[in-house]
C-alpha cells in the first residue's frame, strides 16, 4: 500500500502525458497524503473523441453511496484483484474511469531491521511515475458541491525481489503468502490502452514493474 508520494511539477506532467494547459489556477499538494489533493490524468470528459485532461482531486475515492466526502475508512489504495467486486470501485472500473497518477517518487515502509525505515522509489530512467488509478465524481446533495477523487491501484508483489521487502510482515503467515502490495506503473506506450481501452485491455496492464525500472533506497 502507498500512503505518501511527491507530485511532479505541472509543466512536467503536461509534457510527459501530453496534457494541454487548460486551467492556470489548477493546484494540488507537492507531497500528497491520503485525503490530500493530488493531480491525475484521465480521458477528457467533454471530448467525444479521445484526448486527455489534467484534474486535481482528493486522494481517496468517494463512492456513489458516500454520505460525506471525508470517509471513515481508507480508499486511497484499491486492490486490483478485487475491483470488479468491491462496492466502492466496481462501477468506476466497469465504466472505464481509469486514470494516471503522476508521481515524482513514492515512499514505502521497510521493516527488515525490525523497525520502520522509509524507502523512496524513483524511476531508474529519471522520468516521473505514471501510476494506475481510478477516479470518480461525487456530488454533495446538501450543498451541491462537486468533488473529484481518485484511488491508487495495487497488486500482489510477494514474488517481486524488491517490492516483497516492503511493509511489515505478518508473523502468522509464510513468506510467500504475505500479500505484500505494489503500485502499478503504466508505461508511456501503454497510456492510451489504459485510459481508453476496454476493461479486458486494461486488465492486461495490471502487473508489477520489473525490478530494473526502480531506483530505490532508504530516505536520507
Amino acid at each position: 500500500m502507498c500512503n505518501r508520494y511527491k507530485s511532479p511539477r505541472e509543466d512536467e506532467i503536461e509534457r510527459m502525458w501530453r496534457v494541454g494547459r487548460q486551467d492556470p489556477n489548477r493546484w494540488w499538494d507537492a507531497e500528497v497524503f491520503p485525503r490530500g489533493t493530488g493531480a491525475f490524468v484521465r480521458r477528457a470528459q467533454d471530448d467525444a473523441g479521445y484526448s486527455r485532461e489534467l484534474v486535481a482531486g482528493q486522494w481517496g475515492l468517494i463512492p456513489w453511496f458516500a454520505k460525506e466526502p471525508k470517509l471513515k475508512y481508507p480508499t486511497n489504495n484499491a486492490r486490483s484483484e478485487e475491483l470488479s467486486q468491491k462496492a466502492s470501485y466496481k462501477h468506476p472500473w466497469a465504466r472505464g474511469q481509469r486514470c494516471i497518477i503522476p508521481a515524482a517518487t513514492f515512499d514505502e515502509p521497510n521493516w527488515e531491521t525490525g523497525k520502520n525505515v522509509w524507502w523512496r522509489f524513483a524511476r531508474a530512467d529519471g522520468d516521473p511515475w505514471g501510476l494506475a488509478g481510478l477516479w470518480n465524481v461525487w456530488t454533495d446533495r446538501a450543498s451541491g458541491q462537486v468533488y473529484e477523487s481518485y484511488t491508487m491501484l495495487t497488486i500482489n508483489a510477494d514474488a517481486h525481489p524488491l517490492m516483497s521487502r516492503m511493509h511489515k510482515p505478518d508473523p502468522k503467515l509464510p513468506a510467500d503468502l504475505q500479500d505484500k502490495r505494489s503500485v502499478i506503473p503504466i508505461e508511456l506506450a501503454d497510456v492510451d490502452q489504459w485510459l481508453a481501452g476496454t476493461v479486458a485491455e486494461a486488465t492486461q496492464l495490471l502487473r508489477v514493474a520489473p525490478v530494473e525500472v526502480f531506483n530505490a533506497g532508504p530516505v536520507a
